[in-house]
């Protein structure tokens, strides 16, 4: 056992380890994004168009879709503003949109992605396979969706780092102990 929540445990099974490792990178993710203003939401470095605002609506849309569409075959939820014909449309639209809607997106996805994955989990465990199969007949694991938002939140969390420090100098590879979002809604693991 590890004394903060979002600490993936020292010692445990498989499930714990990679849904830790994804605690873990949500966690470090949404304290890099956390209490801004639209401005340090906006803000680019260099000739990159890449923001935090546009990662919180990304990562959002990357919860939903890879859980709920890409593994259930379901409908994503909250999303009757997505334009499928524009690939960055969740990066670029993030400029407009205010703060509390990115936080509340993000913070909300992920609330419907852990109860998705509880959910599936407790249906069949990592080797459920996902309920629409590839033109070929085959179908993802959910061992290998997890592993997909593992390898999409440690890319997009890097950039957080670079992107935050830029913002106002916040530095680090974990939150501070103790440390309780500000703004939005996310809740932690549980430790």
């Amino acid at each position: 056992m590890t004394d903060t929540a979002w600490e993936p445990p020292l010692a445990g099974t498989e499930l714990e380890h990679l849904l830790g490792a994804l605690e873990r990178l949500r966690t470090t993710f949404r304290w890099k994004a956390d209490d801004l203003t639209a401005e340090g939401l906006n803000a680019r470095l260099g000739a990159s168009a890449l923001t935090l605002g546009g990662l919180l609506k990304h990562l959002a849309l990357v919860e939903d879709y890879k859980i709920a569409g890409k593994f259930g075959g379901e409908p994503l939820t909250g999303w009757d503003d997505l334009d499928p014909d524009d690939d960055d449309w969740e990066f670029t639209s993030a400029a407009g949109d205010r703060p509390e809607d990115l936080y509340a997106r993000y913070d909300d996805a992920v609330e419907r992605c852990r109860a998705r994955l509880t959910a599936d989990l407790a249906e069949g465990g990592f080797d459920r396979l996902a309920v629409e199969a590839l033109p070929d007949g085959s179908r993802f694991s959910l061992r290998r969706i997890v592993f997909d938002l593992v390898e999409e939140y440690g890319r997009h969390t890097g950039h957080a780092d670079l992107l935050r420090e830029a913002v106002d100098g916040r530095t680090g590879e974990d939150p501070p102990h103790g440390w309780r979002p500000v703004s939005g809604h996310f809740t932690l693991p549980r430790a």
